[in-house]
């Protein structure tokens, strides 16, 4: 009988011998070690050494016996039966001859060294495409000397019957006798000398399949799987990687309030601590760029070879400085998710929001908290209530999956109650620090996930919408329709609706929500008071200099939209604000004018061209510029907002040109917003200038009418239908029909009125712009299969 074999005699068709996971290992070993995949070595106990361990010590029988018997849905007796079967496996003693082969294998390993092991779990059932088992059995790091190694293995083998285990395998299906378990003995990486965490090769919100996505805490990777920190995040585009571009798309900074240690000794109980981190460590981003696309490397070379989307577990050591690959298996969520059809949820109306945290999925789930602080309570927990707890492991699984809703104090994106939430399709706002505390028992809320990356919890049960919406055989039309997009965390899920690109970027989104700061506070810093200088160096610690945070914060947002769409066409407008809205940026107060009426003051290119705001306009440039030049996002093309004049539209395009940006360059458009009415009334002449004009519905009506679109006194003259409107706008098309370009909308007015659109497609239009709300509603009825 074959007791264990070392990792680089295994691959997959070993699973049935050592589990999905150790099998998994091996395969890497085998396969990938020759073109830069770091998998330590080790070796695996075998499913014969588990079951000759269950023989020998008359347990077999017992074990199932007591389970054949077993009601899952009685909770206390399912305790029981769990905390039996394994007091049953702890007491019983391994045969000498397993004793002395394991013993062999360490000291090989070790090269008769003292050594510290990471004792993983393996069952013969995990890491299977349609069922993951992740983090159903127990796995122990830090683990030294023979003896502790054994007591681990014999505690691997009981986790196969832990509760969380049992109610698994009944749920999915898995005969209890059927699956057996290996423990991995592998060389224990010291991570907590450095960092650790996880991988996806798919975004686990969206399922969209060319980003690698990565979390990243210093210490060991607990920290980051059980949901104990808000990691690093970090999304790769797998493109921009296979082509040796810059590839990262996002870099987010977590609190990484706490990290896993190593403990002084290396046993069960004492292997690790918990303790808190440094607090300028917490401010660093705890990878470097070129580690994070090292591990994005790795990570896709994994992927091609098991040709499905990748959940992997990563540690970088701290003796050595090399990144390693731990653990490897198929996603089970997004890779699995073929639907033909988008459900997406809505608020009707919002209501008082009790707290905020990180988004997970994109559904909305009412009603009453709960809150439980461990797991042993999960008999208060009653189905359909919203679960509130300060984090989740997997002994949580049986009272998660009862809930409408998950709200918890700590975790990330990739912690526990994030991928068990996603896998039973539950919403679940994590990270909001104080929900255990702020929220009571009882009270009725709504948890609604539909909003982008923030989670919101509201008071009350708030009524909410689901429209199915149809992504496949939508009916052709003879001009092209676009998303207007404002929010990069939406992009991912937006590219999956019908479209034809993205007719309008608002970059004032990512500057207003993402940075904050004005850019004049950011370039001239040394002359900022001091409370202003040290926000800013907070909020831009992890880059170069408070610049490039702007410069670098700006292309991963635009970037992240380009990414999700390419190769249609996304449309980049520079920077509207109005100087009251700058003026509300940090710092703004210091640089903005007092204006009458900013609406028609110093905004759109006349800003651009002044004196006071080119610097801020070049850093614009140097985004834009490094998302085309240096990412390759050709797809890219640029817009300039209310231009004024045939004077600005010659100097902005020399200026676009000195930042890199000549129009023609590798493709480059640059498209003029068309929201004037002298736009359109000399619009021969300024398409002179520009590949197209894009028309901004809103300014237009405005200049037209003579309204202020924000006095709610005139609101009801506000109509963008009328026709001194529509006849300007009937110019602008006909002057682009005539000079061979093209001509789009941008405006709210197609999203609000169908007939509208219908009237500029029949007016010749070549694409309308709309919101992703109404795309696919707007694109039916364009095409006649809706009234």
């Amino acid at each position: 009988m074959e007791y264990i074999i070392n990792f680089k005699n295994l691959s997959l068709l070993d699973l049935p011998k050592v589990g999905g996971k150790n099998a998994s290992l091996g395969e890497m070993i085998h396969n990938l070690s020759s073109i830069g995949v770091k998998v330590p070595q080790g070796f695996a106990t075998t499913s014969d050494a588990y079951q000759n361990f269950l023989q020998k010590n008359q347990l077999d029988t017992k074990i199932y016996a007591l389970l054949d018997k077993l009601n899952p849905s009685d909770l206390p007796a399912l305790k029981n039966a769990s905390k039996t079967i394994r007091n049953w496996i702890l007491e019983s003693r391994f045969s000498d001859t397993f004793i002395r082969n394991i013993t062999h294998a360490y000291r090989t390993l070790s090269s008769n060294k003292p050594m510290s092991c990471a004792v993983r779990s393996s069952a013969t059932s995990e890491d299977l495409p349609n069922a993951s088992f992740a983090g159903q059995h127990d796995s122990y790091l830090n683990i030294t000397g023979i003896k502790n190694i054994l007591e681990a293995i014999k505690h691997v083998y009981a986790s196969l019957f832990n509760e969380r285990a049992i109610i698994y395998r009944i749920q999915n299906n898995f005969t209890h006798n059927k699956i057996a378990i290996s423990a991995g003995i592998q060389h224990m990486i010291r991570s907590d000398l450095a960092s650790s965490g996880v991988i996806f090769t798919i975004d686990t919100e969206t399922g969209f399949d060319k980003v690698v996505l990565i979390n990243s805490s210093y210490g060991l990777g607990e920290a980051v799987v059980q949901g104990i920190v808000n990691p690093d995040e970090f999304y790769i585009y797998k493109p921009a990687l296979k082509n040796k571009r810059l590839a990262i798309l996002q870099r987010n900074l977590g609190d990484k309030t706490k990290q896993v240690v190593c403990g002084k000794i290396g046993r069960l109980g004492r292997a690790t601590k918990t303790l808190p981190t440094d607090k300028n460590a917490r401010l660093r981003f705890s990878l470097t760029d070129a580690e994070v696309t090292e591990l994005a490397k790795q990570a896709v070379c994994i992927e091609e070879h098991y040709k499905t989307a990748m959940d992997i577990e990563w540690a970088k050591d701290g003796l050595d400085g090399k990144l390693y690959i731990v653990q490897a298996r198929p996603e089970t969520v997004q890779s699995q998710n073929k639907q033909q059809t988008i459900d997406k949820f809505s608020l009707q109306e919002k209501g008082e929001v009790l707290l905020t945290g990180h988004s997970i999925g994109q559904r909305i789930g009412q009603g009453s908290v709960r809150i439980i602080h461990d797991p042993k309570q999960m008999e208060k927990m009653q189905d359909k209530e919203v679960l509130v707890a300060d984090m989740t492991d997997p002994d949580w699984e049986p009272i998660m999956k009862k809930a409408s809703a998950i709200i918890t104090n700590r975790g990330g994106r990739t912690c526990h109650a994030a991928i068990v939430a996603r896998e039973l399709g539950i919403p679940a706002v994590v990270g909001c620090t104080t929900a255990t505390t702020s929220l009571k028992n009882g009270t009725a809320v709504t948890v609604s996930c539909a909003e982008g990356e923030t989670g919101y919890v509201y008071r009350g049960i708030l009524p909410i919408n689901v429209e199915k919406i149809s992504v496949k055989k939508m009916p052709p039309l003879p001009i092209e329709l676009y998303l207007n997009l404002a929010e990069p965390n939406k992009a991912f899920t937006y590219q999956a609706l019908p479209n034809n690109g993205v007719g309008l970027v608002r970059i004032e989104f990512i500057i207003s929500n993402t940075i904050g700061i004005h850019p004049q506070a950011l370039l001239k810093i040394d002359d900022m008071p001091k409370t202003i200088q040290k926000i800013v160096k907070t909020r831009s610690f992890g880059y170069e200099n408070p610049t490039e945070f702007y410069i670098e914060k700006l292309r991963e947002g635009i970037a992240t939209i380009a990414a999700a769409f390419f190769p249609k066409p996304v449309v980049v407008r520079f920077s509207d604000f109005k100087s009251n809205e700058y003026a509300n940026l940090l710092g703004g107060k210091f640089f903005e004018p007092k204006e009458a009426n900013p609406m028609i003051g110093f905004r759109g290119v006349s800003r651009y061209l002044s004196e006071s705001f080119s610097a801020c306009f070049a850093l614009e440039c140097e985004a834009i510029h490094r998302i085309r030049e240096k990412m390759g996002l050709t797809n890219v093309e640029i817009m300039l907002p209310f231009l004024r004049t045939l004077d600005e539209a010659k100097h902005v395009t020399a200026l676009l040109a000195k930042h890199g940006l000549k129009r023609g360059k590798n493709g480059l458009k640059i498209i003029m917003m068309c929201e004037i009415p002298s736009n359109a009334i000399l619009a021969k002449e300024f398409l002179a200038y520009f590949d197209g004009f894009s028309i901004g519905s809103n300014d237009l009506t405005q200049l037209t009418l003579g309204l202020d679109r924000d006095s709610s006194i005139i609101a009801n003259l506000f109509d963008e239908r009328n026709p001194a409107v529509t006849n300007l706008l009937h110019l602008a098309i006909q002057a682009c029909k005539k000079a061979g370009k093209h001509i789009a909308i941008c405006g709210q007015a197609p999203s609000d009125y169908p007939d509208f659109a219908k009237w500029l497609m029949k007016e010749g239009i070549s694409g309308i712009s709309l919101n992703p709300d109404t795309i696919a509603e707007t694109w039916n009825y364009l095409g006649g299969k809706t009234k």
